[in-house]
Parts: structure tokens; C-alpha cells; sequence
């Protein structure tokens, strides 16, 4: 099976071209073999890039650990240039399927292996039954107690952390919670205990988000079924909402993270725009058992 590795802001995944390629037959079983960095090509996970009959083409998400997301901003980013780069659209704006539904993406190349990617992400979902979280009730779930957290342990004021959550839907869910210093949270501890949480159904993506100023943030992410990862897109859409929603930043907003900047924009309305760029690495050939 031939594959393209490709990465936005370093949040990398291997990617399967449909089109031309054999679907495989258990994606969710081949996701935690071919995401190992050391017995496998290595990434995030597996990303399918399939043909529709809604769109130029559909996405279909597995995690590392085999489990299937409904939706990846960085992700998407990959699928659209890789949907141009391989003739099956033309540069411009171009309509991706997703688990979020339809979202269309202006897809701007930059090299030959790379291209500028602007996506209209959708409207975020903000009740609590939507997202899903349980225990918080039925509205939006803005500056709520984080249950999840559990009691106060010494890196709260080592981070200076507030130990609010907002929660926002971007057809994934996510908590985000704010502090001085995201560099001082101990992620790979509290990530996971948050992720699984029994106030989050399906889960969560976590993430810790410090103002530098009204319009810039740096953050920091557990993802959902991956873990740490360099870049996380929906995320940074969530944070942009977050950051609205809370009054702590405006609706155009860059964010920092480990990998690199995205560009959002959000008008307290409609959808959420996200800018950034997405980038080929390498092909090769995945020889299974």
C-alpha cells in the first residue's frame, strides 16, 4: 500500500490516497501499527483520503490508538493540498467531506510540496449535550468547576492555573483551561486523567492556553486517542471560541503552538476560519504482514 507522509505544524499523520489506492480493510486496527514511531512509518495517526459524492473528496480520522475522530483541522489542512497536489482538484477553494460535515477549504500552493491552507471550520457547538459533557447542565459550558481536575495539587500554582473549564464542540469536543505558564503544566500526567474522565462521553481534547495578549496565545494539547502532539487545529479553533466566550481575547487570534502559528478568526457567530500551512514529507510503500 503506497502512503504520502505529510504534517501540519508538526501534527503528522500518514495519509492514504483512495483515489488511486485500495482502501485497507481494517483502518482501525492498521492505525496503531503504521502511527509507530519506532516498528512503523510513525504519526498521529491514519488519515484516509477517499472519493465522495458530497465533496471533492472525504476524510476519514484514526487516532493512534486505532480509534476513529470525526475531525482534524491540521488533518484536513493535508487532505486538501494532497486532494490538489494529486490532480483530484484544482488550487482554489475546494469542499472536503468530513465527520464534521462539508467544510470548504482555499487551498493555496506554495511549493511543490506544500500549500497554505485556509479552512472554514464550521460553527462550534456550545451546549453541554452537544459537546458532550455531563454534570455541568444543559447551557454552555463557560468557566464551569473542572470536576475532572480533581483537588488542588502543587503545579496549579506552579502554572498559575484557573481551574475553570470552557468546552467547545468543533464536531470533536474539547476542554480548555487557562493559566500563567503552560510550559509548567505537567501534561502527560493530567492529559490523559482529563481525556477519560467519565464528564466527557467520548472523551476529550485538552488543552492549556496562556494570553500573551488580546489577540495571541500560546497553548499546549493532549489530543484525544494520540496524545501530546505538536499542533492541533480543532483545538486551536476551540480556544479561539474559548478565548470570545470568556472575554479574556478577540475574535482574531494567533496561536502558538509547539509546532508552529494558526491563524483563527471568529466573529462570536457563524463559523470559525483557521489558517495554516500543511506539508508533504515522504512516500513510501507500507508492505503489511
Amino acid at each position: 500500500m503506497k502512503f504520502v507522509k505529510l504534517h501540519g505544524l508538526g501534527n503528522d499523520y500518514v495519509y492514504v490516497d483512495c483515489f488511486a489506492e485500495s482502501p485497507p480493510a481494517d483502518p482501525a486496527a492498521l492505525a496503531p501499527r503504521i502511527s509507530d514511531r519506532h516498528t512503523g512509518v510513525g504519526g498521529d495517526g491514519l488519515i484516509l483520503v477517499e472519493p465522495s459524492s458530497r465533496a471533492a473528496a472525504r476524510m476519514r480520522m484514526f487516532n493512534a490508538d486505532g480509534s476513529e475522530s470525526e475531525m482534524c483541522g491540521n488533518g484536513v489542512r493535508c487532505v486538501a493540498h494532497l486532494v490538489v497536489a494529486r490532480g483530484h482538484a484544482p488550487a482554489g477553494a475546494v469542499t472536503i467531506e468530513t465527520g464534521r460535515g462539508v467544510l470548504t477549504v482555499l487551498v493555496r500552493p506554495t511549493g511543490r510540496r506544500r500549500s497554505q491552507v485556509r479552512v472554514e471550520m464550521g460553527e462550534p457547538l456550545l451546549e453541554a449535550a452537544a459537546i458532550p459533557v455531563t454534570g455541568v447542565g444543559a447551557g454552555r459550558v463557560v468557566e464551569a468547576a473542572c470536576e475532572p481536575l480533581g483537588p488542588r495539587e502543587p503545579w496549579w500554582e506552579a502554572c498559575g492555573l484557573d481551574p475553570r473549564m470552557t468546552c467547545v464542540s468543533m464536531g470533536n469536543p474539547h476542554a480548555v483551561l487557562y493559566c500563567r505558564d503552560v510550559a509548567a503544566v505537567p501534561l502527560e500526567e493530567i492529559g490523559p486523567r482529563i481525556e477519560r474522565h467519565p464528564s466527557f462521553p467520548r472523551r476529550v481534547n485538552v488543552h492549556f492556553v496562556e494570553v500573551l495578549a488580546r489577540d495571541h496565545v500560546r497553548m499546549r494539547t493532549w489530543e484525544r486517542g494520540s496524545g501530546i502532539t505538536l499542533a492541533c487545529g480543532t483545538g486551536a479553533s476551540a480556544v479561539c471560541v474559548a478565548g470570545v466566550l470568556t472575554g479574556r481575547t478577540d475574535g482574531q487570534l494567533a496561536a502558538d503552538l509547539p509546532g508552529g502559528r494558526l491563524d483563527l478568526a471568529w466573529s462570536g457567530t457563524g463559523p470559525v476560519s483557521m489558517t495554516g500551512p500543511a506539508e508533504e514529507v515522504f512516500e513510501g510503500i507500507w508492505y503489511g504482514d
